[in-house]
């Protein structure tokens, strides 16, 4: 008995041990609800890790969104997409807490927020309060729930960042989550890796078939492979009283007992995230969806989030040895999956060999390519991909085939556009756009100077030279010219544009700016009358809406307010 309570104290203090050392009790949580997520902290992400919490909000906007702890409001960051309406407390103790998608905030925030806004002449708005100036308790009402920005329906985005901004996993301080649920594995997968190396007599990358077993742990048939080889899985998690596909907080593989990989979702940092496309095997999601999280450490890979790495995660099989080779999957709350994977070493001399499409364009990662062609070019810095990699380039008119997106893009690359056959009024209306399904064209941040347009990219795809020549559309939602509106809260308007995309818009009320928010998830524009910009009877209202390449549409109407 002795034994056993020494052996389950070490495994705690083990555990404690391994994850950054935090207060408990220092934060609430910031909403008066049971807390159900929708993400948890480090989630595979579109070429991000997810640096929070979503926290359900019953479907509703507009619930108070408490000060997890005491402090100053630092920063507020309103945009049209990402966090939305964002709010930044600065604690004591040094860390940063993020409420993000929020509806509104606090009245004293909100008048000091749309203040400025109106200052500024601008909804999307950055600010950097004075320590002090915005001071809040502990449980302070700050904001109010919402699904501004990117979001995808309402709920509440909430971080804590340590002392250098990175994010951290907060429940690691105590947020406590329901969860009783082990994790799910959607695949497994074994990647021969050196050369020479094979598995089941093939170089190529493979999926191994799992065996479900009685006490929920997985099994595989005997795996033969020699020389060095890593492996893969594709994992999430579900918690409690929510059905969304969550990431999972920690895998860790050991190769005889010993530990030889570790990944753990504590804590990163803004400038890695991206690296995420290094982690997973880029190739395999592009064509299935599907992240695959690679167990093994890729060349030129920094990620923090591994620990205890041997031999970058491989494993070297030799023949005529046998291996046991063991993943384990785990969530906050400690359920695990566990997969067991024998492995017989056993030399191939008639293996299939991994295929490699060479071209002409042959990129090595700490060198600098270029190319040029049809007066388009194209500029690689170094380190702007993974590996060294052979690209399928091919220019035809304005078009470039710029290789396909099954390759990970880690720094911005730059196509060029010799544009000097075009007449000035042409080139006006012009952009870089690329190419998507069944081959519309969406616009690329496009930089004109002169007779050479560019554009960074950091997706791999075709591109091409586009012409906008449509103004965008304004359409009233609940008004009309000329009429009444005394009952009417808010003022509402659609706008869209057909092709180069919405730029920038400017509304005013007699002469007056006016604060309209623009939602883009429904191209809606709203003026709430509270902000009490409009005070007269008789109002002309006026909106210019201009898109990427300066098409502008004006609208203009009165109506009458008592």
């Amino acid at each position: 008995m002795k034994l056993y309570f020494l052996l389950a104290f070490i495994a705690i203090t083990s555990i404690a041990q391994s994850q950054p050392q935090v207060p408990q009790d220092y934060f609430q949580k910031p909403l008066d609800i049971p807390l159900v997520l929708a993400g948890t902290f480090g989630e595979l992400r579109a070429n991000h890790f997810h640096s929070g919490l979503d926290i359900k909000t019953q479907q509703r906007q507009g619930l108070e969104v408490k000060a997890a702890a005491p402090g100053y409001v630092s920063r507020i960051k309103i945009q049209h997409y990402g966090y939305g309406k964002a709010l930044y407390i600065q604690h004591p103790n040094g860390y940063t807490t993020v409420y993000g998608h929020l509806q509104r905030f606090s009245p004293e925030i909100e008048a000091y927020v749309k203040k400025q806004q109106y200052a500024n002449e601008s909804y999307e708005i950055e600010l950097f309060p004075e320590e002090g100036q915005l001071a809040v308790d502990m449980g302070e009402l700050v904001a109010y729930s919402g699904n501004t920005g990117g979001s995808g329906g309402p709920h509440l985005h909430f971080e804590i960042r340590d002392g250098s901004q990175r994010p951290m996993n907060p429940q690691l301080f105590g947020i406590e989550i329901q969860d009783h649920r082990r994790p799910i594995i959607d695949g497994l997968f074994v990647y021969p890796e050196g050369e020479g190396s094979h598995v089941n007599n093939s170089a190529e990358r493979q999926k191994i078939r799992l065996i479900p077993l009685q006490d929920g742990s997985f099994t595989t048939e005997k795996i033969n492979a020699c020389g060095k080889i890593g492996f893969g899985v594709a994992t999430v998690d579900q918690l409690d009283m929510a059905p969304n596909k969550n990431g999972v907080y920690k895998i860790e593989a050991n190769l005889n007992g010993d530990n030889v990989f570790q990944l753990n979702f504590d804590r990163f940092s803004f400038a890695e995230t991206r690296r995420l496309n290094q982690l997973i095997d880029y190739e395999y999601y592009t064509s299935h969806r599907d992240r695959v999280q690679k167990l093994f450490v890729d060349e030129n890979n920094p990620l923090s989030l591994y620990a205890n790495v041997q031999s970058e995660g491989r494993l070297n099989i030799q023949d005529s040895l046998n291996y046991n080779y063991t993943i384990k999957i785990q969530d906050f709350a400690g359920n695990e999956s566990v997969i067991r994977i024998p492995i017989q070493g056993k030399f191939s001399d008639n293996i299939q060999p991994k295929q490699l499409e060479e071209t002409e364009y042959f990129v090595q990662v700490d060198q600098p390519f270029s190319t040029e062609q049809n007066g388009i070019d194209v500029y690689i810095p170094k380190n702007s991909l993974y590996q060294d990699t052979y690209l399928d380039i091919s220019f035809q008119g304005d078009t470039i085939h710029f290789h396909e997106d099954n390759t990970a893009i880690q720094n911005n690359i730059t196509i060029g556009f010799d544009v000097s056959k075009y007449e000035a009024a042409e080139k006006e209306k012009m952009f870089i756009a690329k190419l998507g399904y069944r081959g519309r064209p969406s616009y690329s941040s496009t930089y004109k100077k002169g007779d050479r347009f560019t554009t960074g990219v950091r997706t791999f795809g075709d591109y091409t030279l586009a012409s906008d020549t449509k103004a965008p559309w304004i359409n009233p939602v609940n008004f009309s010219n000329g009429q009444w509106i005394s009952n009417n809260s808010t003022l509402k308007v659609k706008i869209s544009d057909d092709l180069s995309g919405i730029q920038s818009y400017r509304a005013t009320v007699n002469g007056k700016f006016i604060l309209m928010e623009y939602e883009y998830k429904n191209n809606t524009l709203t003026y709430d009358f509270s902000d009490g910009a409009v005070t007269d009877t008789e109002n002309n209202f006026k909106l210019v809406v201009t898109d990427n390449v300066g098409n502008t549409a004006t609208y203009e109407a009165k109506f009458f307010r008592k």
